[in-house]
């Protein structure tokens, strides 16, 4: 395989959910996963949007969705979207029946209009 500036198929996933949401006992729409350090944050439109936070704090310009059945890349740096790339270590998505958003019995009810357009 090639290597790519900013992945490394090798690095296994923080978790589950948003490493930061869960530290902070906050909430997240959809999970994106450092392709560098596998750190899994939430995305824009999330309230924290911890992934682009991630990204300017560690200089990690690579996310793949962390979503089920979502295998696309994004390059904060080059705003570059790939329908595809390397395969990276598994798990290749949060657990199946794990509420989106998440995590379940911290989402409020108004999540929906608390939502980054």
């Amino acid at each position: 395989m090639t290597e790519i500036h900013g992945i490394d198929p090798s690095a296994p996933p923080s978790g589950t959910g948003c490493a930061d949401c869960e530290a902070e006992g906050g909430w997240w729409f959809h999970l994106r996963r450092c392709a560098q350090c596998g750190h899994i944050g939430c995305c824009d439109s999330s309230p924290e949007q911890h992934a682009t936070a991630h990204w300017r704090s560690s200089g990690h310009p690579v996310v793949q969705s962390f979503e089920p059945g979502e295998e696309w890349y994004w390059n904060f740096a080059t705003s570059d979207l790939r329908e595809f790339g390397p395969d990276l270590a598994p798990p290749g998505s949060y657990p199946e029946g794990q509420s989106a958003p998440g995590p379940s019995g911290r989402v409020p009810r108004d999540w929906q209009q608390l939502l980054h357009s």
